[in-house]
Protein backbone atom coordinates (compact mmCIF):
# COMPACT_ATOMS: atom_id res chain seq x y z
CA UNK A 1 0.00 0.00 0.00
CA UNK A 2 1.33 3.26 -0.77
CA UNK A 3 1.73 6.29 2.02
CA UNK A 4 -0.32 8.97 1.93
CA UNK A 5 1.91 11.04 0.11
CA UNK A 6 1.95 8.84 -2.98
CA UNK A 7 -2.05 7.71 -2.44
CA UNK A 8 -3.09 11.31 -2.68
CA UNK A 9 -0.45 12.66 -4.66
CA UNK A 10 0.87 15.59 -2.10
CA UNK A 11 4.87 15.59 -2.18
CA UNK A 12 5.02 16.91 1.53
CA UNK A 13 2.92 18.24 4.39
CA UNK A 14 3.43 21.36 6.89
CA UNK A 15 4.53 19.25 9.62
CA UNK A 16 3.87 15.34 11.04
CA UNK A 17 0.62 16.79 12.33
CA UNK A 18 -1.29 17.58 8.86
CA UNK A 19 -0.37 14.36 7.91
CA UNK A 20 -1.62 12.76 10.63
CA UNK A 21 -4.90 14.39 10.27
CA UNK A 22 -4.87 14.13 6.52
CA UNK A 23 -4.06 10.06 7.09
CA UNK A 24 -6.50 9.74 9.43
CA UNK A 25 -9.21 11.48 6.97
CA UNK A 26 -8.47 9.65 3.87
CA UNK A 27 -8.54 6.05 6.11
CA UNK A 28 -11.79 6.70 7.24
CA UNK A 29 -12.96 7.30 3.49
CA UNK A 30 -11.21 4.06 2.26
CA UNK A 31 -12.92 2.41 5.35
CA UNK A 32 -16.28 3.50 4.76
CA UNK A 33 -16.11 2.87 0.86
CA UNK A 34 -15.31 -0.57 1.80
CA UNK A 35 -18.20 -0.58 3.65
CA UNK A 36 -20.63 1.10 1.47
CA UNK A 37 -20.02 -2.16 -0.97
CA UNK A 38 -20.47 -4.57 1.76
CA UNK A 39 -24.04 -3.43 2.53
CA UNK A 40 -25.21 -1.95 -1.08
CA UNK A 41 -26.57 -5.56 -1.25
CA UNK A 42 -28.91 -5.06 1.66
CA UNK A 43 -30.17 -1.71 0.73
CA UNK A 44 -28.95 0.42 3.65
CA UNK A 45 -25.98 3.17 4.58
CA UNK A 46 -23.64 3.25 6.93
CA UNK A 47 -25.41 5.33 9.11
CA UNK A 48 -28.52 3.54 8.82
CA UNK A 49 -26.63 0.38 9.73
CA UNK A 50 -25.11 2.07 12.85
CA UNK A 51 -28.55 3.04 14.16
CA UNK A 52 -29.55 -0.44 13.74
CA UNK A 53 -26.30 -1.64 15.82
CA UNK A 54 -27.12 0.93 18.37
CA UNK A 55 -30.62 -0.28 18.35
CA UNK A 56 -29.69 -3.62 18.54
CA UNK A 57 -27.61 -3.04 21.76
CA UNK A 58 -30.29 -2.09 23.54
CA UNK A 59 -32.42 -4.55 22.49
CA UNK A 60 -35.43 -5.69 23.75
CA UNK A 61 -35.55 -2.32 25.68
CA UNK A 62 -36.37 0.85 23.58
CA UNK A 63 -34.43 4.03 22.81
CA UNK A 64 -35.42 7.23 22.50
CA UNK A 65 -34.13 9.81 19.28
CA UNK A 66 -31.74 11.42 21.70
CA UNK A 67 -30.38 8.08 23.03
CA UNK A 68 -29.70 7.00 19.24
CA UNK A 69 -27.99 10.41 18.50
CA UNK A 70 -25.94 10.16 21.24
CA UNK A 71 -24.20 6.63 20.07
CA UNK A 72 -24.03 7.49 16.61
CA UNK A 73 -20.37 7.19 14.77
CA UNK A 74 -21.41 10.39 12.35
CA UNK A 75 -22.77 13.00 15.35
CA UNK A 76 -23.75 14.81 11.65
CA UNK A 77 -26.57 12.56 10.71
CA UNK A 78 -30.01 13.20 10.56
CA UNK A 79 -30.94 10.66 12.82
CA UNK A 80 -35.00 11.66 12.34
CA UNK A 81 -34.39 10.84 8.59
CA UNK A 82 -32.62 7.54 9.23
CA UNK A 83 -34.80 6.32 11.54
CA UNK A 84 -37.86 7.43 9.17
CA UNK A 85 -35.95 5.40 6.12
CA UNK A 86 -35.15 2.24 8.53
CA UNK A 87 -38.79 2.65 9.29
CA UNK A 88 -40.55 2.56 6.03
CA UNK A 89 -37.78 -0.76 5.28
CA UNK A 90 -39.55 -2.08 8.02
CA UNK A 91 -36.21 -2.91 10.38
CA UNK A 92 -37.74 -0.70 13.34
CA UNK A 93 -41.23 0.28 14.63
CA UNK A 94 -41.45 3.72 16.81
CA UNK A 95 -44.39 4.28 19.43
CA UNK A 96 -45.51 7.00 21.33
CA UNK A 97 -44.96 6.20 25.14
CA UNK A 98 -47.73 5.64 26.92
CA UNK A 99 -46.51 6.58 30.39
CA UNK A 100 -45.14 10.39 28.64
CA UNK A 101 -47.03 11.06 25.38
CA UNK A 102 -44.01 13.35 24.62
CA UNK A 103 -41.54 10.85 24.22
CA UNK A 104 -41.36 8.16 21.09
CA UNK A 105 -39.99 5.08 21.72
CA UNK A 106 -37.80 3.51 19.13
CA UNK A 107 -37.62 -0.79 18.79
CA UNK A 108 -35.38 -3.00 16.31
CA UNK A 109 -38.30 -5.31 14.98
CA UNK A 110 -37.12 -9.01 13.81
CA UNK A 111 -36.41 -7.92 10.37
CA UNK A 112 -33.89 -5.81 11.67
CA UNK A 113 -32.33 -8.39 13.62
CA UNK A 114 -32.53 -10.58 10.58
CA UNK A 115 -30.80 -8.52 8.20
CA UNK A 116 -28.19 -7.38 11.24
CA UNK A 117 -27.81 -11.43 11.67
CA UNK A 118 -26.89 -12.07 7.98
CA UNK A 119 -24.37 -9.39 8.28
CA UNK A 120 -22.71 -11.05 11.55
CA UNK A 121 -22.31 -14.52 9.28
CA UNK A 122 -18.69 -13.32 7.67
CA UNK A 123 -18.39 -9.89 9.89
CA UNK A 124 -14.79 -11.51 11.07
CA UNK A 125 -13.40 -12.20 7.35
CA UNK A 126 -14.92 -8.65 6.49
CA UNK A 127 -12.99 -6.80 8.77
CA UNK A 128 -10.08 -8.78 8.80
CA UNK A 129 -10.02 -8.23 5.06
CA UNK A 130 -10.79 -4.45 5.42
CA UNK A 131 -8.12 -3.62 8.35
CA UNK A 132 -5.00 -5.50 6.88
CA UNK A 133 -3.09 -5.48 10.32
CA UNK A 134 -2.61 -8.55 12.87
CA UNK A 135 -4.48 -7.88 16.02
CA UNK A 136 -0.94 -6.43 17.72
CA UNK A 137 -1.26 -3.42 15.37
CA UNK A 138 -4.53 -3.31 15.81
CA UNK A 139 -4.65 -3.04 19.74
CA UNK A 140 -1.97 -0.04 19.18
CA UNK A 141 -3.96 1.68 17.02
CA UNK A 142 -6.99 1.43 18.87
CA UNK A 143 -4.81 2.95 22.11
CA UNK A 144 -3.47 5.85 20.01
CA UNK A 145 -6.67 6.58 18.18
CA UNK A 146 -8.27 6.76 21.80
CA UNK A 147 -5.57 8.97 23.23
CA UNK A 148 -5.96 10.91 20.41
CA UNK A 149 -9.33 11.98 21.42
CA UNK A 150 -8.52 12.47 24.82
Amino acid sequence: MPGIEEAIRQRQFSDHYEKAVVNILFTASYLDSILLKRLKPYGISPQQFNVLRILRGAFPTALRLGDITERMLDKNSNATRLVDKLIRKEFVRREVCKHNRRQVDIWITEKGLDLLAALDIDQATYLRSAVKLDAQDVDQINNLLDRLRG
